[in-house]
Order: structure tokens, then sequence, then C-alpha cells
């Protein structure tokens, strides 16, 4: 279990650092950060993805690079009032008019949202 999460956040990491480097090839410059967005309920855990991306990007130009991950929160679409709203995982119910039927809507994929270039 624990070597498929660092085998399926590796592959993640080697993803983003291909594109990291890209973009700092393409700018001709040293990235010191990045931020990637997900959503919750997406398998990636922050804590292995950086671990990840720090083995992958030792002795490169991302070396040092400080990741971000920020989660996304879940929505869900309530057909009692017809609002779209954030689902707390806790009371899965609508949060403007309490109604327990909704539909979840799209789960945000992982997106590589930003990168920080070292100016000199």
């Amino acid at each position: 279990m624990a070597e498929d999460l660092l085998m399926h956040e590796t592959m993640i990491a080697q993803s983003l650092f291909e594109a990291i480097t890209a973009e700092a090839d393409r700018h001709r410059a040293r990235p010191v950060s990045a931020r990637v967005s997900c959503g919750q309920l997406n398998s990636v855990n922050e804590d292995v993805l950086v671990f990840a991306f720090a083995a992958v990007s030792r002795g490169s130009v991302c070396e040092g690079l400080t990741l971000e991950v920020v989660q996304k929160p879940l929505e869900a679409h309530c057909t009692d009032c017809d609002r779209d709203f954030r689902v707390d995982l806790d009371q899965p119910r609508c949060s403007y008019c309490g109604g327990r039927h909704f539909t979840l809507l799209p789960d945000p994929p992982l997106v590589l949202e930003e990168i920080e270039f070292e100016t000199e």
C-alpha cells in the first residue's frame, strides 16, 4: 500500500518536474516555488508528493523549489433548492437549505497553477 502511494506520487512529481523545467528553460530562469491544486477527493498525498518532488528534482534547476499543494473543496448541486454549495464531509447536507438531496460536482483535477521564478 505505501509503495503504491509512493509510486503514484512519484509519477505525478516526475510530470510536474518536467513541466516546471520546461518553463524554466523557456524563461531562462530558476524556479523557486510552484503551486498545484487538486480536488478534495483526489488521491494525492501532499506530504508524499512534496517528498517525491524533492527526490526527482535533486541535482537539477528545481532542487530546493518549494512545492505548495492546495486542495480545492468538494462541491455539490442541491436538488432541493437548486444551488451549488461546498460539501462538509462530516455533515453532508446543503449549506443553504439543509437538504440531503444533492449531486456531487466533478472533483477538480491536479493542475499546475503557478511557478515563481528567481529574478536577478
